[in-house]
């Protein structure tokens, strides 16, 4: 039976925590939200943390797995991605690549893995909603599917199903 993670990209933030406008728009995606989840997932970041909380508060459900992290969601080299994104002049991953193709390589794999851990700890049919960043939800993306995806705008997401071993990605925009 299929498995899905819906990924989504933090809202608008000033360093590591939500700006008025960023705490308004979580509120409003996760009005819209479908809910039925089994396991809510943050990157470890505040702003994750932030927008995830404020997206199951207006969805008013209660998640039986409750609200975990993931660190390794989030990126142990985040200055070197920013460096990549201003010689790339682009958050594409695949401007990233040839900006920094060891990076995207290695980090890919490491945040695909976490993913695959999401997925683990999902029961047959179960689905999670997992609030991370920007280009390393792409980069998990790629690692766990195959997948090169275009940048999630904040707040944007992607849905990835798993199920046989096989994985689709649908867009959430």
């Amino acid at each position: 039976m299929a498995k899905e993670i819906e990924l989504r990209r933090h809202t608008d933030a000033d360093e590591d925590i939500l700006t008025a406008e960023g705490v308004a728009a979580a509120l409003a995606i996760g009005a819209q939200l479908q809910g039925g989840y089994h396991l809510a997932v943050s990157s470890g970041a505040q702003r994750a943390t932030q927008t995830l909380a404020c997206f199951l508060a207006a969805l008013g459900e209660q998640v039986p797995g409750g609200v975990v992290v993931e660190p390794g969601l989030r990126s142990q080299v985040e200055d070197r991605w920013r460096a990549a994104y201003q010689k790339a002049g682009s958050g594409a991953l695949g401007a990233l690549r040839e900006a920094d193709p060891e990076l995207v390589s290695e980090d890919s794999e490491r945040l695909g893995a976490a993913l695959r851990r999401v997925l683990d700890a999902l029961p047959d049919g179960g689905r999670a909603l997992v609030v991370g960043h920007s280009p390393t939800n792409e980069a998990a993306v790629l690692g766990l599917t195959g997948e090169v995806m275009p940048p999630l705008a904040k707040g944007g997401g992607v849905r990835v199903l798993a199920g046989d071993d096989r994985y689709r990605v649908e867009s959430l925009e």
